[in-house]
């Protein structure tokens, strides 16, 4: 089996590079011994290891140098330093320069592989970490703003079923994005350069819609003045996506079920029919399964279409989003008009936090926008915010937001810098693990008890405070 972790050791005493292939003979690795530091700094120029056993001591030069080389390339590796010369000083300028570890001849052989074997396995969950961080982690994403955990899983999926011509069930709220979403898919697929046609189903009156996705011919009926192209030949090649499709009626839908599974179609008042290569995306604010139970949506178009679901998640259950995607319509629309906004005092950015959004993102862009035409100033207060935000909040709560918002149950330099200048403090210094619990603790009590709602105030994940207490429940039992 190939190894897959490429160890080299860097070691001028050939009796010493013999011990440690001899103690890692068995190791899952890909082991290279060189015996001066040129050689080594050749080696590395054309293939880079995932650790590094460095002696200090090298024949034409320091293993210090070896080591700042690699720092100021960038090389990812971990090194350890060997050497029969160590002290603890050395131990720490050498970690400040970037060495992992730091081991004192004569090693043994069980601690040779243990130290190895610890670092390979940091090495692969950092990779992992950073795999994740670069592949999920996403603060933007076609047209989207937010990093929240919900909203990673949304890019996710996109990301999967992009590349298919299967159909995309969208389901969520009004103003969650659902359009914003089947445009991402659009994008991400191979079909990006063709048309995205949208229709909205609920906007569009039933008499009009079949010729609105089909087209007509001229004289199919009083106005029909000329031939004309439905959405489906517009979108040849492309995307269809059809927004509110519980909305249509079902006549239309058993239509519509045709041409998905045949990819024919026929224009109002003509005789033949005609054919389009389409991917059909589709979204709905309502319960599909609800409506199919009513008799409002026909189950084998239901079926047909429900191929990958995705669920966009509401404003509320979005985190810290909010802010983000708040800060992004306030700088612009700032430009747009003129104004000097860049930001929200603290009690505003928890005011928005702690509003439900039952708009979603919809409603939230309308509030920037009236904030920005009907003020101005550098950062938005509360009491510019339009009703009902400015009134979520009682003026207790408005006046606890100076101290419970953001900073100080977090800011632990600050915490601390409070706790030397208290005399009650002893020897002026509490431990840190104890003023975090303190500020959590009181703003669970401010809350009434109410978790989700302290997170909101301290600004941090409700997990983390649901984590912490548990913790802390743990250690009391």
């Amino acid at each position: 089996m190939k190894s897959t972790y490429r160890v080299l050791i860097i070691e001028d005493s050939e009796p010493l590079s013999n011990l440690y292939m001899q103690y890692l003979a068995n190791e899952p690795i890909e082991l290279t011994c060189l015996g001066t530091g040129q050689a080594a700094l050749d080696h590395l120029q054309v293939s880079t290891p995932h650790l590094i056993l460095l002696d200090l001591k090298l024949p034409d030069m320091s293993g210090e140098k070896i080591l700042q080389w690699i720092n100021e390339q960038a090389i990812p590796c971990a090194v350890i330093v060997v050497t029969s010369h160590g002290s603890v000083n050395t131990a720490v300028d050498l970690m400040r320069q970037g060495a992992v570890d730091f081991l004192e001849k004569p090693v043994s052989a069980e601690r040779l592989k243990t130290t190895i074997r610890n670092q390979l396995e940091r090495t692969r969950l950092q990779g992992l970490v950073e795999d994740i961080q670069s592949n999920f982690e996403r603060n933007t994403y076609q047209g989207f703003i937010g990093s929240s955990l919900p909203m990673q899983n949304v890019y996710r999926i996109i990301d999967a079923a992009a590349p298919s011509k299967a159909t995309v069930f969208i389901t969520g709220e009004s103003g969650t994005g659902k359009e914003v979403c089947a445009e991402a898919i659009h994008h991400q697929s191979p079909r990006t350069n063709a048309p995205f046609i949208a229709l909205n189903c609920g906007a569009i009156p039933h008499d009009l819609m079949e010729s609105e996705i089909f087209g007509h011919i001229k004289g199919a009926f009083t106005g029909a003045s000329n031939d004309r192209k439905g959405a489906a030949s517009q979108a040849e090649g492309g995307t269809l996506f059809l927004d509110e499709i519980c909305e249509m009626d079902l006549e239309l839908q058993k239509k519509l079920l045709r041409f998905i599974q045949t990819g024919r179609f026929q224009k109002v008042g003509a005789s033949k029919e005609e054919s389009a290569d389409i991917r059909f995306l589709c979204a709905t604010n309502r319960d599909p399964l609800q409506e199919v139970s009513a008799g409002r949506f026909r189950e084998d178009l239901y079926y047909r279409l429900h191929v990958v679901p995705l669920a966009m998640p509401p404003l509320r259950e979005r985190g810290d989003d909010i802010l983000s995607i708040a800060t992004s319509f306030l700088v612009t629309y700032a430009q747009e008009e003129g104004k000097k906004f860049s930001r929200f005092t603290p009690e505003a950015e928890v005011v928005l936090r702690h509003y439900p959004w039952p708009g979603n993102v919809r409603q939230l862009q309308n509030v920037i926008r009236n904030v920005v035409v009907l003020h101005d100033g550098d950062a938005v207060s509360i009491k510019q915010l339009p009703p009902p935000l400015n009134e979520t909040l009682s003026d207790q709560e408005i006046k606890s937001l100076a101290h419970l918002a953001i900073p100080e149950p977090v800011n632990h330099a600050n915490a601390i810098d409070n706790q030397i200048s208290s005399p009650d403090a002893e020897d002026g210094i509490r431990p840190l693990c104890d003023l975090e619990r303190e500020a959590i603790q009181k703003a669970i009590a401010h809350c009434g008890g109410n978790v989700l709602k302290a997170a909101v105030l301290l600004q941090i994940s409700p997990s983390t405070l649901y984590r912490k207490k548990q913790a802390w429940e743990t250690d009391e039992a």
